[in-house]
């Protein structure tokens, strides 16, 4: 992350936005593109009309697989001690790291 915020000028949905980040401007391009991309998906499959009710389902979409991706880790930590678990169970008494 920089040090100081960066200005740019993105575009979503046809408004130009200038935004204020501490993130680098490739990223905060990347991020509005992700932004601008859903939103039109949303629009474009017949689902909403409106921009702002398109943009309330994306931002509703997009926090679903933030939460999704934040958990992955600690389900996956759980899944590895399930099969951890397992593998020592099948180990004979001596080698089981008891």
């Amino acid at each position: 992350m920089n040090t100081r915020r960066s200005s740019v000028k993105v575009t979503i949905v046809g408004e130009e936005y200038t935004i204020r980040s501490d993130e680098s401007p490739e990223r905060t391009r990347e991020v509005a593109a992700y932004v601008d991309e859903t939103i039109r998906n949303l629009m474009n499959a017949g689902a909403v009309v409106e921009s702002h009710k398109a943009a309330i389902l994306a931002a509703l979409q997009i926090t679903a697989e933030y939460f999704n991706a934040r958990s992955a880790p600690e389900e996956m930590a759980g899944k590895l001690r399930g099969l951890s678990n397992s593998v020592r169970r099948m180990l004979p008494p001596g080698k089981r790291g008891d």
